[in-house]
Order: structure tokens, then C-alpha cells, then sequence
């Protein structure tokens, strides 16, 4: 039985939120015994990144982007056989990196001695640790890491304006992720189509990634993408290249948490809390908008903030990127 002291740790929204969580789960692995209550894709996560890491998988209906709070048709009986089994867990610790009340209440409803997590409205009630918020244009990691110094767990800070490390490689191969979960944040087909040619003709290898509703519009240009079925697939695509380039989604966060630097295209969302946290990563900045960040509910017909993003800014970028993550005389 191993003496190290229990830890519950929840994340349960999207893949990229957790591939931000990754390096906290793992450091954290190794002074706890940890538990992660995630959505079901954690598990090939774990196989990969925390193996160390026992995971109970568990949709929460209030993370659903539409229909949140349906409340008749929440899973009850799936809720409360949740919470039974991490009660029987008997957790010492749990916490949480978002700011968020909901997690705060299953953390007491766990029965775990010690909650360490940033009160909102009032959910310090159910904290025995509140944590203060970092600065507001603090990257989400920042959070993480903020949760670690409160158990010991020693993460390195992140800071995207502090200078770049030398290139450390020679790019043989680039992945490109056309897709996004939400349609607000693809950066149009047919420039992604220019760039992906732009590369190849500068004698880039390019492995193609895109989502399923994009294959027959790739298929129609003649090119042959790769559609994970699984975030498992997803995982051996990107680690079959050695940079990544996408939107900004889940999979640009999972290949940094990859140790893959990353070129990310921007829209709704600010890049000082969501950029992907890989030293050399490089973003593209979506443009302006009153209403930015609006969390993918556009107040347009179209995100503008990234239908204005031209292939000639995301060309310039990418040469940068590539530039900045080759090593010298390569």
C-alpha cells in the first residue's frame, strides 16, 4: 500500500484544459497518490503522460457547451455512484485550478479533509484552503501552479515574453491541425490549404490532421488527412512530428503537453491565458473585438476576430516559428 498522502484532482472540461493541467498532474504524481476525475479521454492521456495517475472518468452535464442545465435530464443515478466511489477513496486532499463553485461543492461532497481551490461566489464556504486568483491576464496554467505551491509541488513558472531558448531541432517532420470543437476558432480551409503548400515547397514534411466534417473538402483538394477517432489516435499523430501548427484547440494544448512546440492561430479566445505552454510555441493573434473574449458566442455572422487573420500573417509567422525552433546550421 503506498504511504503517499491521497489526492483528488478534477478537470472536467475540455481537452485542452487538461493538456494545461498535465504538468501539474504529473509533478504532482510524484509526491501524491493521485486520482484524476476527468471526462473518459483522460485514460489516454494517462497512458502517455501520468501513468502513475488512477482516473475515474465522469461526463459532469454542466460542462456541456449548449443545454447545460436541463436538469431533468441529468444522470443522476451516474452522479451519485460517482460521488460513492471517490468517497470510498477516502482523499486526504482534492483540488481544483478553475475558478469554479461547481468543482468546489463535489470536492466537500467527496468528504476530502483538505480543499484547496479559488473561491467564487461564495464557494469558499467549501474550501478549507481558498487560494487568491493571480492577475487577471494570468495564463491558465498560472492557476496550476499557484495549486501546486500550496501541496509542495514545485512547477516551473511560464512566461511566453521571456527570451527563447536555442532551437533545439531540426523540424522533419510539421503537423497541421485544421480543426477546432467549436467552429468559431478554425482559421478558413482554403488558407490552411496555401500554408500547408507554402511549407511543402520550402521542403517541409507535413502530416495533416483535420476533424471529420473537413475530410471530404481535403479529400476534394487531393490531399489524404488523418482523422483521429480517438484522442488516443490523436496522440500517436502528433507524436509522429516533431512541431505542430492549429488553432487554437484542444490538440494545439495536447501537443505541447507532448513537448512539441506549437504555432497557434487565434480567434475569440486571448492568448495570454489560453496560449499553449511549450517554450518555443508561437501564437498568432486574432483581431480586435469589443467583444473579446467572447467564449465562442460570436456576436457576428462571422468570428471576424479570425476571418481577418490573413495567410500572409500566418506565412510570416510560421517562417518565424520555424526560424526560431531549428537549431543553428541544421
Amino acid at each position: 500500500m503506498s504511504s503517499k498522502p491521497t489526492l483528488l484532482i478534477i478537470e472536467l472540461w475540455g481537452l485542452g484544459d487538461l493538456a494545461i493541467a498535465s504538468r501539474f498532474i504529473k509533478e504532482a504524481s510524484l509526491a501524491y497518490e493521485v486520482t484524476l476525475l476527468a471526462k473518459p479521454y483522460a485514460r489516454d492521456l494517462q497512458l502517455k503522460l501520468w501513468p502513475g495517475v488512477s482516473v475515474v472518468d465522469f461526463i459532469a452535464p454542466w460542462t456541456a457547451f449548449q443545454g447545460k442545465y436541463r436538469l431533468h435530464r441529468w444522470p443522476y443515478k451516474l452522479i451519485l455512484e460517482t460521488l460513492r466511489s471517490l468517497r470510498a477513496k477516502d482523499f486526504e486532499f482534492a483540488v481544483s485550478g478553475r475558478w469554479d463553485p461547481r468543482d468546489h461543492a463535489w470536492m466537500k461532497l467527496t468528504k476530502a479533509r483538505k480543499r484547496i481551490g479559488f473561491p467564487r461566489l461564495g464557494s469558499g464556504f467549501f474550501l478549507s484552503n481558498p487560494l487568491s486568483l493571480p492577475h487577471s491576464m494570468a495564463h491558465r496554467y498560472e492557476q496550476w501552479r499557484l495549486v501546486g505551491e500550496a501541496l509542495k509541488v514545485k512547477l516551473p513558472s511560464y512566461d511566453p515574453h521571456e527570451q527563447k531558448p536555442p532551437g533545439f531541432l531540426k523540424p522533419e517532420r510539421m503537423i497541421v491541425h485544421t480543426g477546432a470543437a467549436q467552429a468559431l476558432r478554425v482559421w478558413p480551409l482554403e488558407r490552411f490549404d496555401r500554408l500547408l503548400k507554402s511549407l511543402e515547397d520550402e521542403g517541409q514534411k507535413t502530416t495533416l490532421i483535420c476533424d471529420a466534417n473537413q475530410e471530404k473538402w481535403w479529400k476534394n483538394k487531393g490531399r489524404n488527412p488523418v482523422v483521429p477517432r480517438s484522442v488516443a489516435e490523436l496522440i500517436e499523430v502528433i507524436s509522429s512530428g516533431h512541431a505542430f501548427i492549429g488553432n487554437d484547440s484542444g490538440p494545439g494544448h495536447l501537443a505541447a503537453a507532448l513537448e512539441k512546440p506549437t504555432l497557434t492561430i487565434f480567434g475569440p479566445q486571448l492568448t495570454e491565458w489560453f496560449r499553449p505552454v511549450h517554450d518555443l510555441g508561437m501564437v498568432v493573434e486574432g483581431k480586435q473585438c469589443p467583444y473579446k473574449p467572447c467564449f465562442d458566442q460570436c456576436q457576428f455572422d462571422v468570428p471576424r476576430c479570425l476571418t481577418e487573420v490573413s495567410y500572409e500573417e500566418v506565412k510570416e509567422q510560421s517562417r518565424l516559428f520555424l526560424k526560431q525552433i531549428t537549431k543553428p546550421n541544421s
